[in-house]
């Protein structure tokens, strides 16, 4: 990973809620529906949530 891949990572890991979503997922695989039931943010927040850490694979 590159210098500035390892910033978007770091950035996208800023947002409490991303490494929330992070360490309940690290645990057992969630559907979105289970994951929002823990926020009180929509599914399609954490959806969106969701395809920013997608972004950072690596392909």
């Amino acid at each position: 990973m590159t210098r500035d891949g390892l910033s978007l990572v770091f950035a996208a890991l800023a947002d409490p809620t991303r490494r929330e979503i992070l360490s309940q997922l690290s645990g057992t695989p969630s559907t979105v529906g289970e994951v929002a039931q823990r926020f009180e943010i929509s599914a399609p927040a954490i959806s969106q949530h969701l395809k920013t850490m997608r972004a950072l694979e690596e392909p």
